[in-house]
């Protein structure tokens, strides 16, 4: 009698035989855990901040700068070049109350820092705090003697204080340095016409004259330069040149003073006449204007009565708007009731 247990055990067998010839790859693989890598965030560095702050001020991103710059400072508020770097936007944006102790700190804080000490001379000359710039700008000259801005900038300071002398060195150093730089040329004839040396200030302003635009300012120093040099003639074609650049009651007037001083009285009149028509309120014309009519009317051996009215007219319309004229009150005194 057969019973079922060979045929189970063949068929068990016949199983793992199966398994172990062809039936491996359906064995479920074993599986690693991963671990996940992690990398650590590396904060920028000081100098690297630094570098990206002065990347966007330099592209004019200042909002940026600046918050960049402050959070620098917030770390360690001993910066200095953050300072200074806070500081020169301010000075871009002319923002010269907020530059000053911002450029001040930089200076205590590095005193050999040229930018430091250049930026806050600056600061502090736009605040027209003068002696405290004069001292802040030669701080900066002892550590860069040669700077150019440093001593053109010290130069304009003393002029501004009314101290053309001390201005002097400083200006021939920026000529000697720079000498084709045509506001400092400019600048060195100014400073030479305020100490008494219109011979010297004339090639100044000539020189500038070529190395840059032409400016009312500049012609008529050349023209006063000119004259006291009694260069009447060369005066004269200046003021002409400055009535073409720019025809106002001034450049008019300029001319009108030129003329009377060569003897062309008729010129002269014509020109001042000129400036009184561009502005009626403008006293130095309406004096030359005056000074024409009342040397025709003496020359008339005071015949022609109305040179004489336009004389006093004249005169009385200039007091009216600069009261403080001590020669013309003598003139009308002497010659008002006549």
């Amino acid at each position: 009698m057969r019973t079922g247990r060979p045929a189970l055990a063949l068929t068990i067998g016949g199983l793992v035989g199966l398994c172990a010839a062809g039936c491996s790859h359906h064995v479920a693989p074993v599986v690693k855990p991963v671990t996940q890598v992690v990398t650590p965030t590396v904060a920028p560095t000081t100098e690297q901040r630094l570098a990206r702050a002065e990347v966007a001020r330099q592209a004019g991103e200042y909002e940026l700068a600046l918050a960049v710059f402050r959070q620098i400072l917030a770390n360690n508020p001993t910066i200095a070049t953050a300072y200074i770097g806070i500081g020169e936007i301010y000075l871009v944006q002319e923002n010269y109350a907020r530059a000053e102790p911002v450029l001040a700190r930089a200076a205590r804080l590095e005193p050999r820092n040229f930018d430091a000490q250049y930026g806050h001379a600056r600061a502090l000359q736009m605040l027209k705090r003068f002696v405290e710039a004069v001292q802040a700008y030669h701080r900066a000259l002892t550590i860069r003697p040669q700077n150019v801005n440093a001593n053109q900038r010290l130069a304009t300071t003393y002029l501004q204080m009314g101290q053309p002398s001390s201005a002097l060195l400083f200006a021939e150093k920026v000529v000697e340095l720079d000498p084709a730089n045509g506001p400092a040329r400019a600048n060195l004839g100014t400073i030479y016409l305020n100490i008494g040396r219109s011979g010297d200030a004339i090639p100044q302003y000539e020189a500038a004259v070529e190395l840059m635009e032409a400016t009312v300012p500049l012609l008529n120093n050349l023209i006063a330069a000119l004259a006291a040099e009694k260069r009447y003639v060369d005066a004269m074609n200046t003021a002409e040149f400055l009535v073409k650049l720019e025809p106002s009651a001034e450049a008019w007037e300029r001319l009108g003073w030129c003329a009377f001083r060569m003897g062309d009285y008729q010129k002269s009149t014509e020109a001042y006449r000129e400036s009184v028509q561009i502005n009626p309120a403008y006293w130095p014309a309406l004096n030359g204007v005056g000074c024409n009519a009342l040397n025709t009317w003496l020359l008339s051996n005071k015949l022609n009565g109305a040179a004489f009215l336009e004389a006093r007219q004249a005169f009385r319309r200039s007091l009216r708007v600069n009261p403080e004229q001590a020669k013309v009150i003598s003139l009308l005194s002497r010659y008002g009731n006549q």
